[in-house]
């Protein structure tokens, strides 16, 4: 292995990438966004197979407006991936997203790019800039006779330039192609022309296994030669293998340590009656104590919870000053708030000896009827919109309209 390129560093959200920080896991959803709570199960799923940041595709106003209410309920960062409409990412930075994704080959006038990134910089919002060989700029490509490795990267510098004249610098780039060859040329020049962070990818890889066998051998290349900061395989596939894959794909390079507790926790937003972070952290500590195998989740409320975190093997919500217990989704048992860490530990080491179906079958036969009733009474006391995402989608429909 090759020592690690040393690049600049910025921030997508919480998650640093770049300047020596763990080299993260994208993927992408493949929802309409504009279905939150199918976009928001997806997410979770994403997040529990160790996505460390989602992007989400913001196509229409719709879109922009489902990243409203999604944002503030993402366990993770979420990018907003743009194509043509630059007033589209001016919308999603309205909607709270932590960072944008910019195609040069699509977004092509400067002033419109300088706008992007104008309000970016008063937000303190990274953007990357995302090329793609399929996607050149033709004048670019016929001065260069293709996509090019120096065609690619010229892409990438000139939108750098266009950032550099309104004075913002919080960039990480991805310079992809479908052609392994290609890919790991162009990222290598790249690596020697600028010190931005690097996002890798195999663009459009196709399905298992050969597009896995592609990104792991354009993307694990360019890994052992120390270049990259995150990466994303480009699967014809359900993006949680494409999560999986990148997870273990840095584990088998020692660039992320192997866990045998999984656990996932939301953001703590409008609706969560208790210090979410402080119960995570507990029940993480007690979890990994006694080596618990499982993928835990930690909601804020019982609104959401079990629904968003359905994939987890277990997990437990907060509401009306109770602990709603989940297996799979399915709320099995309710306790006093007080008693959540300990009831799920308890409960995590039930599922580890007698299996998920035999707790199943074992819930308290009215758990999911008192979960229900709490369900509805916070939706009558905090309203519909406890996230204030309809003032989002204001601004926002002023922005798209």
């Amino acid at each position: 292995m090759f020592e690690r390129r040393l690049t600049r560093q910025i921030l997508v959200g919480d998650v640093p990438v770049g300047g020596g920080a763990p080299i993260t896991v994208q993927s992408m959803t493949t929802t309409k966004t504009a279905d939150v709570e199918g976009t928001l199960a997806q997410i979770y799923a994403l997040a529990g197979a160790g996505a460390d940041i989602v992007r989400c595709t913001c196509n229409d106003p719709e879109a922009a407006e489902g990243l409203a209410e999604i944002v503030p309920r993402s366990p993770v960062p979420i990018v907003a991936d743009i194509h043509f409409q630059y007033r589209l990412a001016l919308a999603a930075i309205e909607a709270g997203v932590q960072a944008l994704r910019l195609n040069p080959g699509n977004i092509r006038k400067r002033d419109h790019i300088q706008t992007v990134a104008q309000e970016a910089k008063d937000r303190g919002l990274p953007i990357r800039i995302g090329v793609n060989a399929g996607s050149l700029d033709p004048e670019i490509a016929e001065r260069h006779g293709g996509a090019t490795p120096e065609a690619l990267v010229e892409s990438a510098t000139r939108e750098l330039a266009y950032f550099a004249e309104v004075g913002f610098d919080d960039v990480k780039i991805s310079v992809k192609a479908s052609s392994v060859h290609l890919m790991i040329d162009a990222y290598r020049l790249l690596a020697d022309t600028v010190d931005h962070p690097l996002h890798l990818g195999v663009t459009e890889a196709g399905p298992p296994p050969q597009g896995l066998i592609k990104s792991v051998a354009g993307i694990g290349t360019l890994l052992s030669e120390g270049i990259g900061d995150t990466i994303r395989l480009s699967l014809t596939a359900d993006p949680v293998e494409e999560a999986r894959a990148g997870r273990t794909l840095l584990e088998a390079l020692g660039l992320r340590e192997r866990k045998g507790l999984d656990l996932i926790a939301c953001p703590s937003c409008g609706r969560a009656e208790v210090d979410v972070i402080a119960v995570a952290q507990k029940a993480q500590a007690a979890l990994e104590e006694r080596q618990i195998p499982l993928q835990v989740a930690v909601m804020g409320c019982v609104v959401n919870g079990p629904g968003e975190a359905r994939e987890a093997d277990l997990g437990i919500a907060a509401g009306r000053a109770k602990g709603h217990l989940f297996v799979k989704g399915q709320v099995v048992r309710v306790v006093p708030e007080g008693e959540m860490v300990e009831a799920l530990l308890h409960e995590a080491e039930r599922i580890v000896e007698e299996g998920v179906e035999a707790r199943l079958a074992a819930a308290d036969a009215h758990a999911a009827e008192e979960a229900d009733a709490d369900r509805a009474a916070l939706l009558e006391s905090q309203g519909a919109d406890a996230n204030r995402a309809e003032e989002r989608k204001v601004h926002i429909r002023e922005i798209t309209g």
